[in-house]
């Protein structure tokens, strides 16, 4: 199963390329939210989170999200504590989500994909770009935020320079009508690459296998 890793900024609108590929039959990741659902489901990472931040970080079983952030937005180590209590346990439910889906290849939908190092656990990376002005209204009437804390969020991010240099491919996301042609051509790319692997795996069987 090839994976496809889509990143980028507040704004940028990720989510409408991660629709894009959803509407063209794609499984999405969006790690997130499963990050999210993990913290409160899975039993070991919870365990976990209680040992460094408290058992106090719960409260009838759920998780203080505004307590959590408050510590982890004021102290950049505990920040990357659970970053380092997080992400694992994500990549590995990933890995077992894209075992069960079906398809030439899923996507893992992420803000902070190079960041985290994510990007070593999929095959091709794809960062979302949108000019800035663009960005911040976009996430303004999104959030209902003030624009300038906007302006800070954005700030402290990985900024789009680096993000495009890394990245193997950049879409820029400003109309939709723009970005779905070149959404099917990464489409078809992907669609292509995935059956020409397995055209490989299918001539490197046994013949008995293959049989």
């Amino acid at each position: 199963m090839i994976k496809i890793g889509i990143t980028g900024g507040i704004g940028c609108g990720k989510s409408t390329v991660c629709r894009l590929f959803q509407e063209r039959g794609i499984a999405v990741y969006d790690s997130d939210a499963e990050a999210k659902r993990l913290m409160t489901e899975n039993e070991l990472l919870r365990e976990a989170i209680k040992a460094y931040f408290g058992e106090e970080i719960y409260r009838e079983g759920s998780l203080d999200r505004k307590a959590l952030a408050a510590r982890v937005f004021s102290d950049g180590e505990a920040l990357a504590a659970l970053n380092a209590l997080v992400h694992p346990a994500v990549m590995r439910d990933f890995g077992q989500w894209a075992e069960r889906q079906q398809g030439d290849y899923v996507v893992l939908e992420s803000a902070i994909l190079f960041e985290a190092g994510l990007e070593g656990h999929v095959d091709h990376t794809i960062a979302v770009m949108a000019p800035l002005e663009l960005r911040i209204e976009r996430a303004a009437q999104r959030d209902g935020c003030d624009r300038e804390a906007i302006r800070r969020r954005i700030a402290v991010q990985m900024s789009d320079d680096e993000v495009a240099s890394r990245a193997d491919y950049v879409l820029v996301n400003i109309l939709r009508e723009e970005l779905a042609p070149e959404v099917d051509h990464l489409d078809r790319a992907f669609r292509h690459e995935a059956e020409v692997e397995r055209q490989k795996r299918g001539k490197c069987l046994p013949h008995e296998e293959v049989n």
